[in-house]
């Protein structure tokens, strides 16, 4: 469902290359975990995944759909979470839902349904008629949560997505991605919250200063230390990378 295929993201001319080389396939049916330290490349291999940036080399395919050649095409597949809130604050959030409805075409019955559902379950009914700029942070991210994933994308790309969210919230949404995956689909999430994605995670990548580190489930990580924790891992990855 997604690949990158030697991919490069270098700034400047000579310049550092953010993310070097990567080669990763992420299969349907899969929540995959995407961890590193600051700086390691997570958010530019995000940009680069959702068609934010353009890879100086290689190439990114979403559901077959080169993201450089067919750009409209393969962002289609994908629900895209930031680590951010970019909102239009004097919107309403029935309103922002609307218009998130509106730019991926979502018939009236298909959004009507979805918007129900996702505002009942993360307790937003009673705000929804509120303006965002009223909004906390946690109830922001349940509402780009809920816009985001309006079009019942195949694919859900997910930039920290627990931040601000409350435990029940939080609870909910992790339950929402292993249901989205259980029906044949595709969660690429990053996360500094390493117990969430030893937990969560059918597979997990570490990156560090550009390149991946390691790749597989948690006992393929461990390589025959069963006792290990995700964490005790990634400290030793990337320690022995620096």
């Amino acid at each position: 469902m997604i690949q990158f295929d030697h991919v490069v993201k270098q700034y400047g001319k000579g310049g550092v290359r953010a993310v070097d080389d990567l080669n990763l396939t992420v299969e349907k049916g899969k929540v995959f975990g995407f961890i590193g330290p600051n700086g390691a490349g997570k958010t530019t291999t995000i940009k680069l995944l959702t068609g934010i940036l353009r890879p100086t080399d290689g190439r990114i395919l979403i559901g077959g759909r080169d993201m450089a050649q067919e750009p409209i095409e393969a962002k289609r597949l994908i629900g895209f979470v930031p680590d951010s809130h970019e909102m239009y604050d004097r919107l309403t959030g029935l309103e922002y839902l609307r218009f998130m409805a509106d730019i991926y075409g979502v018939d009236s019955e298909a959004r009507k349904a979805h918007v129900e559902k996702y505002l009942a379950l993360f307790e937003l009914e009673d705000a929804a008629g509120e303006q965002i700029r009223s909004y906390s942070r946690g109830m922001k991210q349940k509402l780009t949560i809920i816009g985001a994933l309006i079009h019942n994308p195949p694919v859900w790309v997910l930039d920290e997505p627990m931040v601000g969210l409350d435990p029940r919230a939080a609870h909910i949404l992790k339950q929402e991605m292993r249901r989205h995956c259980d029906e044949g689909n595709t969660v690429f999430f990053s996360t500094h919250v390493l117990e969430v994605a030893e937990k969560l995670c059918d597979e997990i990548a570490i990156i560090d200063r550009g390149r991946v580190v390691a790749q597989g489930t948690l006992e393929e990580l461990r390589s025959g230390e069963s006792s290990a924790s995700l964490e005790q891992l990634f400290l030793k990855l990337t320690e022995d990378e620096a």
